[in-house]
């Protein structure tokens, strides 16, 4: 072996195995944004927002796995794990003590999609929200 050789099999040893692109892999929980078909943010999943729109996207690439941020708790995912479920998709939860990811939720393909809009716009979130009403303003016709 030459002296490259060793040195890059002791530095695998020491530090693991070279990846491609780490941070994008630890921002978008584990996978790469070429593959990111929709990524919703921690507050969108606390708030429940988003279920309609995953839906119809888990719809159209069937083929998707549901990557959920285990560093959220876990009652928030609820929804979504029975949407995953019912849809017949696999879901798992991801958890990186190193770096915290700013996304609660992404539906990512197993190859490249390449999708230029993966985040849930304000618009959508509005629109779903004035849907719905509470029940004493739906009594109220307001």
């Amino acid at each position: 072996m030459g002296k490259k050789e060793i040195e890059d099999y002791l530095q695998e040893g020491i530090y693991g195995a070279k990846e491609i692109n780490p941070d994008e892999k630890r921002k978008y929980l584990g996978t790469y944004r070429e593959r990111v078909v929709l990524a919703l943010s921690k507050a969108q999943v606390r708030g429940e927002k988003g279920l309609s729109e995953l839906e119809e996207q888990i719809r159209q690439f069937p083929s998707t796995t549901l990557l959920m941020n285990n560093n959220m708790s876990l009652r928030f995912f609820k929804p979504y794990r029975e949407l995953a479920e019912k849809l017949g998709i696999s879901h798992t939860y991801v958890a990186n003590r190193e770096a915290d990811s700013d996304y609660g939720l992404i539906l990512a393909a197993k190859t490249a999609v390449d999708k230029e809009d993966i985040l849930l716009t304000e618009a959508e979130q509005t629109e779903k929200e004035i849907e719905k009403k509470s029940w004493w303003q739906r009594l109220l016709g307001l």
